[in-house]
C-alpha cells in the first residue's frame, strides 16, 4: 500500500486543473488523426492538455515522464467514457477521487477545434468608418478600369487597394510569412493623408473590403456607391450575376453521373471538409504524391515525432507530417490548417481561397521552414529568362527570376467553335429580352497550342526606359525556360473581369496534353552577335569650373526608394541620373551600382545580399532583388529579420556569403539553386474548380496512381472513370526520363 500511495501522490503532483488560456486538445491527437471516435480512444495528458491516439501515447509518456491521461473513448451506442490511465503499468486503471476536478474541469473546457472555429467565425461587425461621411475625392480625372491593375511602385499585380481620395492604386501590408505586398498603400497613407482603400476584386454589388489607414481597421463606407463611381466604378447599377449551371460542371468534374468504386490503402485517404477547405484538401493531396515531399516527411516519420518540439501542434514540420498519417474514415485536418494560416488574413478564415495561391503560400511556408537541410520545394522551383529588346536600338537586355507556376493565358479568339459560341450568345439576348429562362452556355473550346502561343508571343512594352537612347521607347518582352523544374505546374488563366467589373470565370474546354515537349522553350541566352543594353552611365565627372545647377528631383521617388532602406544620397543620384522617370528606373540604377565606390550599399543591404545565400537564392542580381513576383526577396527579407540579433557580428566576404560559410568553398553557386533536365514531362495530376469565382464554388483533384486516374473529393476517394482533363485550373507534370 505504500507504494501504491508514493505512486499516486507522484502522479497527484503532475495533475492541473485548465486555466484560461491553456489549449486544450481532447478532440484530435497531436501526432495523428485518431479522436475520441478512433479505435482506442484518445488519451489527453493531465499536465500539457495535449491529445494522443493510443499509438502515441507511451511515446509521450516515455519523452515527457507525464503518467495521468484522461482517456475518452466515444461511441454511438455507448455513453460517454471517461477514464484516469496512470502509466506506470500502461493497463493500470485507477479511479482517484481527488483528480476529479481536474478531470471536470477538462472536460468542460473548450477544446482548440472549438476556439479555431470561433477565431476563424467570418461574421466580423465592422464599424462605419468617421472618414467616410465627408470624404474628398480629388477631380484628377482617373477612372479604374476593371482588370490589369499593378502597384503603381513595385508593379505587384495581387492584393491592390485603390485609395478612394485620389485614385492610386498601390500593393497591400506584407504578411508575416512574407507574402502579401510591400506596403506602399500605407506608405501613400503616410505621405498624403488619404485615409480610405478599398481591396480590388473583392467588389460586389453587396459591397467590397475597405479599409482606414487612420483607424487601423476594416470599415464600412456608406457612400461607397458614389466614392467608386467617382473612379467610373458603378457598383450599384451592375446586376448580380445569374450562375446557370455551366453545361453540367460540376456533375462532370465530381463525375456524377457513374457508380464509383470507392478505393482504400495507403496513398487513399480522403480530408474532411472543415467548411470551405477544399482548396487545402485538393492541394495536400496532390503535394502528398511529390516523392521530395514524401521523402522530407514520411521516410523519416519517427525521428521527426521524436525531434518535436513539447508541443507539436505549432510545429511546422510534425503537423506536415501529420498531413500524411490517417486512416480511411477521412482526415480532418483542423490543426495543420490552423498553424498554416495562423496570421494570414485569407488562410486563417473559413472562407473559400484560391487553391493557386495558397499552393504559393504553402510553398513559402515550406522554403521558411527548410533553411537547413533537404528542401522539398525545389521540385516545383525553375527560372525564368527575359529577354527585352530595345526597338529603337535593337539592344537587348537578358534577366532571370525564379517562379514555381507557369501561368497560361486563355485566348478566347482562338476558339474552334466560334459560331457555336455567336448563336448561343445570340438566344441568350433574346431570352433576356422577352423574360424567358436563358439557354445552356455553350463552352468555348480553345486548343492547348493555342495557349502555348500565346504564352510563347512577344509583348510589347511601350513605356520601356532604354539605357541605349536615354529615353522611353518602345520595347518587346519574350519569356523562355532558363531551367527546367523536376515537378512543372501550370495554372490555366480563368478566373477575370468583365468590363461590368463582375468577377467571371472563363468556361472553356482546354485539349490539355497527357504529355508535353517544352524543348523549344529554352531560352539561350545572349545571341551571337547581338548587342546588350548599356548600363546606365555612371554621374559624370564635374569639376570645379563647371556651373552645376542643382537638379529639380521627384520628391515621391526619392522618398519610396528611401522607405526601401537606401541612403538618402543614393535615392537622389538614382533620380537624378534616370531622369526623373519613375521608381523603376531608379531602382534598377541603385541596383546596378551597389558596388562602385560610395555607391547605396548598406549594413542592410550587405546583410540581403549575405541572406539570399543564406536562403539558397545565390549570387545577388537585377533581377532577383527587383522581381515582385518572386520569392526569394521575401525570404531573404523575413531571414533577415529573425536574424536581427546576428547581423552586426557578421561578417561578410567578397562574394556575398559570411566568411564561416566561405571557408572551404571553392566557389559561390552561379545563381539560385534550381534542378534542370530535359523539358519532357508527363501529367500525373489536376486539380478542378466548380463554380463562378474562386472564392466559392468547390474544388477536387483527380491524380494518376498505378497508371489508374483517382478523383479525391474531399474524404470520398474512388477510381476515376472519366477524368474531366479538360477543365481542370491546375496541372501538375512531372519530368519524364528516357
Amino acid at each position: 500500500m505504500a507504494e501504491v500511495s508514493e505512486v499516486l501522490m507522484s502522479v497527484l503532483s503532475t495533475i492541473r486543473v485548465p486555466r484560461p488560456g491553456d489549449r486544450v486538445h481532447k478532440d484530435e491527437c497531436a501526432l495523428s488523426f485518431s479522436s475520441p471516435e478512433s479505435e482506442g480512444g484518445l488519451y489527453v495528458c493531465m499536465n500539457s492538455f495535449l491529445g494522443f491516439g493510443s499509438q502515441y501515447v507511451d511515446r509521450h509518456h516515455t519523452r515527457s515522464g507525464q503518467r495521468a491521461y484522461l482517456h475518452i473513448i466515444r461511441t454511438r451506442k455507448a455513453p460517454v467514457s471517461d477514464t484516469l490511465v496512470v502509466l506506470q503499468t500502461f493497463n493500470l486503471m485507477i479511479w482517484l477521487t481527488a483528480v476529479s476536478l481536474a478531470m471536470a474541469g477538462l472536460m468542460s473546457a473548450d477544446s482548440v477545434s472549438h476556439a479555431l472555429q470561433v477565431q476563424q467565425w467570418d461574421g466580423e461587425v465592422r464599424a462605419e468608418s468617421r472618414h467616410a461621411a465627408e470624404l474628398k475625392q480629388l477631380d484628377n480625372g482617373v477612372k479604374i478600369p476593371p482588370s490589369g491593375w499593378r502597384c503603381e511602385v513595385c508593379d505587384l499585380q495581387e492584393n491592390l487597394w485603390m485609395n478612394l481620395t485620389d485614385g492610386r492604386v498601390f500593393c497591400g501590408r506584407r504578411y508575416f510569412d512574407g507574402s502579401g505586398g510591400n506596403n506602399h498603400a500605407l506608405l501613400h497613407f503616410q505621405q498624403t493623408g488619404h485615409p480610405l482603400a478599398v481591396k480590388l476584386g473583392t467588389i460586389t454589388p453587396d459591397g467590397a473590403d475597405v479599409y482606414s489607414y487612420d483607424e487601423d481597421d476594416m470599415v464600412l463606407d456608406p457612400k461607397l456607391p458614389q466614392h467608386l463611381a467617382h473612379f467610373g466604378i458603378d457598383m450599384m447599377t451592375m446586376e448580380k450575376v445569374r450562375h446557370p449551371y455551366r453545361v453540367g460542371e460540376w456533375e462532370v468534374i465530381q463525375e456524377s453521373g457513374a457508380t464509383l468504386q470507392p478505393l482504400s490503402g495507403p496513398g487513399l485517404t480522403g480530408m474532411k471538409n472543415l467548411g470551405n477547405s477544399c482548396y487545402l484538401n485538393s492541394v495536400m493531396q496532390v503535394i502528398f504524391t511529390v516523392p521530395d515531399f514524401q521523402s522530407k516527411y514520411v521516410s523519416n516519420i519517427d525521428k521527426i515525432f521524436d525531434d518535436a518540439p513539447s508541443d507539436p501542434t505549432q510545429d511546422f514540420k510534425t503537423q506536415k507530417d501529420f498531413c500524411f498519417q490517417g486512416d480511411q474514415v477521412g482526415i480532418a485536418p483542423r490543426m495543420f490548417k490552423a498553424l498554416v494560416g495562423r496570421g494570414h488574413p485569407e488562410f486563417s478564415t473559413n472562407r473559400q481561397q484560391d487553391a493557386q495561391e495558397f499552393l504559393l503560400h504553402f510553398i513559402n511556408m515550406v522554403e521558411r521552414n527548410c533553411r537547413s537541410g533537404a528542401n522539398p520545394s525545389e521540385a516545383f522551383r525553375f527560372l525564368v529568362e527575359e529577354r527585352i529588346v530595345c526597338q529603337q536600338s535593337q539592344k537587348a537586355k537578358y534577366t532571370q527570376r525564379v517562379d514555381y507556376i507557369l501561368q497560361l493565358p486563355v485566348p478566347m479568339d482562338q476558339a474552334t467553335n466560334t459560331e457555336e459560341l455567336h448563336e448561343a450568345e445570340r438566344r441568350r439576348e433574346e431570352a433576356d429580352s422577352s423574360g424567358a429562362p436563358p439557354p445552356s452556355p455553350v463552352r468555348a473550346k480553345i486548343p492547348f497550342t493555342a495557349c502555348m502561343a500565346a504564352l510563347s508571343e512577344p509583348e510589347t512594352l511601350t513605356d520601356f526606359w532604354s539605357s541605349a537612347v536615354q529615353a522611353k521607347t518602345t520595347a518587346t518582352k519574350t519569356t523562355r525556360f532558363a531551367s527546367f523544374p523536376d515537378h512543372l505546374v501550370i495554372q490555366v488563366k480563368k478566373f477575370t473581369f468583365g468590363q461590368d467589373w463582375v468577377p467571371k470565370k472563363l468556361d472553356v474546354s482546354i485539349d490539355v496534353p497527357d504529355t508535353l515537349n517544352l524543348s523549344t522553350l529554352r531560352g539561350a541566352g545572349q545571341q551571337p552577335g547581338e548587342e546588350l543594353l548599356p548600363e546606365l552611365a555612371p554621374p559624370p565627372l564635374m569639376t570645379p569650373d563647371v556651373e552645376v545647377k542643382a537638379p529639380v528631383l521627384d520628391d515621391s521617388t526619392v522618398s519610396q526608394l528611401c522607405e526601401m532602406g537606401f541612403p538618402l544620397e543614393a535615392c537622389r543620384k538614382a533620380v537624378y541620373y534616370t531622369g526623373n522617370t519613375g521608381i523603376d528606373a531608379a531602382m534598377n540604377w541603385v541596383m546596378g551600382h551597389m558596388d562602385d565606390p560610395g555607391g547605396p550599399r548598406c549594413i542592410s543591404w550587405m546583410s540581403l545580399c549575405d541572406c539570399l545565400f543564406i536562403t539558397g537564392a545565390g549570387p545577388v542580381s537585377n533581377s532577383v532583388l527587383s522581381a515582385p513576383q518572386s520569392n526569394v526577396l521575401e525570404r531573404a527579407v523575413d531571414w533577415i529579420f529573425s536574424h536581427l540579433d546576428d547581423l552586426e557580428s557578421m561578417e561578410v566576404s567578397e562574394g556575398g556569403r559570411s566568411a564561416a560559410e566561405s571557408e572551404g568553398a571553392r566557389e559561390p553557386p552561379p545563381g539560385p539553386k534550381v534542378r534542370d533536365g530535359p523539358g519532357k514531362y508527363e501529367l500525373f495530376a489536376f486539380i478542378s474548380h466548380m463554380g463562378t469565382s474562386t472564392m466559392c464554388g468547390h474544388y477536387v483533384c483527380h491524380i494518376k496512381k498505378d497508371q489508374q486516374w483517382v478523383i479525391f473529393n474531399d474524404q470520398k476517394v474512388c477510381a476515376s472513370e472519366k477524368p474531366p482533363k479538360d477543365l481542370g485550373y491546375l496541372y501538375f507534370y512531372r519530368r519524364v526520363t528516357e
